[in-house]
């Protein structure tokens, strides 16, 4: 009885077994962490502009598009884009699982991201704008060179905490069975093995610790503007 080598050989396989596959299955976490960010912070301009656009219909129906994804689960989505188009065509169309967590990922948090801007680019005073203008300035001119960085520190802590908040909903994914972290350490649970899911939060831990840290690196840096 007690400790022997040969258990604790085997106790350090089983840890670089569990290791590896966990490693293997944050790495699907990691590709749609990536993608969505690459993707929904660039389209969520565009879906803001389209909000705060002075054409109504282009208004209202981009406010109703953010009003629908922000008001249900993603989970919810997640289910109508991998299972909806199958039913609705027969089984003749249907998106591969990971490509159905991203287009559900991307448009959800383009949603987000877009309210995120509209609040930063309306908090803006319109006498700067109007300042900017007096100076002979062009639109785009008022924005890049007046705006913009403003507009960059007002969103910086509310953009990093949906980054954050991105970071652990990829675990959503494994409702369409993507085999991310927290379903590779499932599986192990089934096998009797409970401490890969307690295991599987240091990932969480280390890239959420990580993402703080430069959010906060950032904010110092805008520090420079206490508008």
């Amino acid at each position: 009885s007690g400790f022997t080598p040969c258990k604790g050989k085997i106790i350090m396989n089983q840890f670089i077994n569990v290791t590896n596959s966990l490693l293997e299955g944050f790495g699907q976490n990691c590709l749609i962490f990536i993608v969505t960010i690459l993707a929904a912070m660039p389209l969520g301009l565009i879906v803001s502009m389209g909000s705060m656009s002075k054409f109504k219909p282009i208004k209202w129906i981009t406010k109703t598009f953010v009003w629908i994804i922000r008001g249900t689960p993603l989970m919810l989505q997640l289910f109508v884009v991998f299972y909806v188009p199958p039913l609705m065509t027969n089984g003749g169309f249907n998106f591969s699982r990971i490509n159905a967590a991203l287009i559900a990922f991307i448009i959800n948090y383009s949603a987000y991201f877009s309210e995120i801007y509209r609040g930063g680019i309306e908090s803006v005073p319109k006498g700067q704008y109007e300042a900017g203008q007096v100076l002979g300035m062009t639109k785009p001119q008022i924005f890049f060179k007046v705006v913009l960085m403003q507009v960059v520190k007002k969103i910086t802590a509310p953009i990093g905490n949906e980054i954050i908040t991105l970071v652990k909903d990829t675990s959503l994914s494994s409702v369409i069975a993507i085999p991310e972290i927290l379903m590779m350490a499932k599986d192990f649970s089934m096998q009797g093995l409970i401490w890969p899911l307690f295991y599987s939060a240091v990932f969480y831990l280390v890239f959420c610790g990580v993402l703080t840290i430069l959010f906060s690196f950032i904010e110092k840096k805008l520090d420079y503007y206490k508008g």
